[in-house]
């Protein structure tokens, strides 16, 4: 398969270089191929403006939903963004590999979208009226591509809990898996979420890099997260979840099929998903 790898951490020699370094290595020995955007490494442009549209008329006020779908379709968009994209197109499995920062990615990671979702390309596909409204959450240009979210966090497991007191991991990365990888098509896979980072010995570094290689390397055969597709059914005509499906559950979770699934997880014999932690022993 090919792997695409979104990765954003400003420092090499740090527990996600390794990750992702461990996890290249692993996948290309597999058979795999890898293409990787380092975006630090990069320096990646990730203010959103008129700059990324050479051709535009600048004598006129910048839209820039607008301008972005007109350099697409045009092929006039900036060098680096239809690189991004083709990537993106390339691949089978796409990588979104980041340390939790104030409850989401890094700025440098949500400007890589902000540029790279151009119109037409991630969004704004399709007919847009009545039941349907346009190609998206589950279908659109993107779609047939499997992705996963690998997140470094820093705190404790139990304060990303039902009941902890940062919120649920799931509904803090809901943006992202929902609303970044789902959105334009893409079958979003339980993340692999690494707490209490900075507190980790030798030991529990080796094996959260054995639980991260072996998510990446069984890509094909895991169970996704069952997000709701948008013209599956699911939906009234103005989108809205008919009354009659997971009339018990709240927030967030009624827009999954089986939204009880565990995030913190990891991979057992079977090939489905153990609870596991995948956070040190505490040393309290």
């Amino acid at each position: 398969m090919k792997y695409f790898f979104v990765y954003a951490h400003p420092e090499p020699i740090s527990l996600n270089g390794l990750l992702k370094d461990e996890a290249i290595q692993a996948l290309t020995a597999a058979g795999h191929e890898v293409e990787i955007s380092d975006l630090y490494a990069m320096k990646w442009k990730a203010v959103a403006d008129g700059e990324d549209f050479p051709e535009r008329d600048r004598a006129t006020p910048l839209h820039y939903p607008s301008e972005s779908g007109k350099a697409f379709k045009n092929g006039t968009q900036s060098v680096d963004v239809a690189e991004e994209q083709r990537k993106l197109l390339w691949a089978d499995v796409v990588v979104f590999q980041f340390p939790l920062w104030w409850y989401g990615m890094p700025a440098i990671l949500k400007g890589w979208v902000d540029r790279v979702y151009a119109l037409g390309f991630a969004y704004g596909v399709g007919e847009h009226g009545g039941a349907r409204w346009g190609d998206r959450f589950g279908e659109g240009v993107l779609e047939g591509r499997k992705a996963i979210v690998a997140v470094t966090v820093g705190g404790r497991m139990s304060h990303y809990g039902p009941r902890g007191v940062n919120g649920a991991i799931d509904d803090i990365l809901w943006p992202v898996q929902h609303g970044i990888l789902f959105y334009p098509g893409m079958t979003v896979l339980p993340p692999a979420v690494l707490y209490e980072v900075e507190r980790s010995s030798e030991e529990s570094v080796k094996a959260m890099v054995r639980v991260y290689v072996d998510r990446l390397l069984a890509a094909q055969t895991t169970e996704p997260i069952g997000y709701r597709s948008q013209n599956g059914g699911d939906y009234n005509d103005v989108q809205v979840l008919k009354p009659e499906l997971s009339p018990d559950a709240r927030g967030l979770a009624v827009h999954q099929h089986e939204p009880a699934f565990v995030s913190n997880t990891s991979l057992g014999t079977s090939g489905k998903y153990t609870p596991q932690h995948f956070a040190p022993t505490s040393r309290e």
